[in-house]
């Protein structure tokens, strides 16, 4: 059943971005490393036809800012710069190349590979994606991955960003999990997430699915779904420290 989704996300990111690196002022910026961890089971998703089913994690995109939430605006209508693609075929690509030039984004890039594997694809459960980028105090954090077992649905932050530093600028390490909401992008018509055959791991290719026309928000009740902490764990830690005269 994920060999289709292996596929299309292989396809989708081969190559994936690796981030345009803007050099920082050396005495302000601070290493982060972020960790995302698929903790789900081969069971975490429990079907109605009485089977279950794994919840795989799609490449995911990472934007350092200092504006609002750079990827959408709650119960707003997807802008059209690659968050659809993002939250339904799992390619963060277009939306990572769009956020390049957008206004207050410090840095961007996407991490497709998981660790310890040679070639792009999904973090099944057990995997792991890692990232590493520099920032200085007032910037955040924004991720953002779809639920693989859906038609649009993705991770991201409840609020503007994820703060990378409190209000002394130290640094803030430790698990982020909580943070990051599931969200509906409202483009693609809603299927049972596990069983949907406009899926990625069910559909024939690429954007198949009945068109929504909604607006993005958090996703609701319609459909059981596992909450963010029995899918993924996400950690922060510092790299390497700035260095201040």
């Amino acid at each position: 059943m994920l060999r289709s989704l292996s596929l299309v996300l292989t396809v989708a990111v081969l190559g994936a971005i690796v981030a345009d690196a803007q050099l920082m002022d050396g005495d302000r910026s601070t290493e982060f490393t972020v960790r995302i961890e698929n903790v789900s089971t081969p069971s975490t998703l429990k079907l109605s036809n009485g089977e279950t089913a794994p919840a795989p994690t799609a490449p995911v995109l990472w934007v350092i800012h200092t504006n609002r939430n750079p990827l959408f605006i709650k119960d707003r209508p997807d802008r059209g710069h690659g968050l659809e693609h993002l939250a339904e075929d799992g390619d963060p690509s277009m939306l990572a190349e769009y956020l390049k030039t957008a206004r207050g984004v410090v840095d961007v890039g996407a991490v497709a590979v998981p660790i310890g594997d040679s070639e792009p694809g999904p973090i099944l459960p057990g995997k792991a994606y890692e990232l590493k980028f520099r920032a200085e105090p007032g910037q955040q954090l924004t991720l953002a991955m779809m639920f693989g077992q859906s038609n649009d649905w993705f991770y991201a932050p409840s609020g503007d960003g994820i703060n990378l530093f409190d209000e002394d600028e130290f640094p803030i390490t430790g698990d982020i999990t909580s943070q990051l909401v599931l969200w509906d992008a409202g483009t693609e018509v809603d299927e049972e997430p596990g069983l949907g055959p406009n899926q990625a791991p069910r559909q024939k290719g690429p954007n198949t699915g009945e068109d929504e026309n909604g607006t993005v928000r958090p996703v609701g009740h319609t459909y059981d779904h596992p909450s963010v902490g029995q899918v993924l764990r996400v950690s922060l830690k510092v790299s390497r420290a700035a260095t201040i005269p």
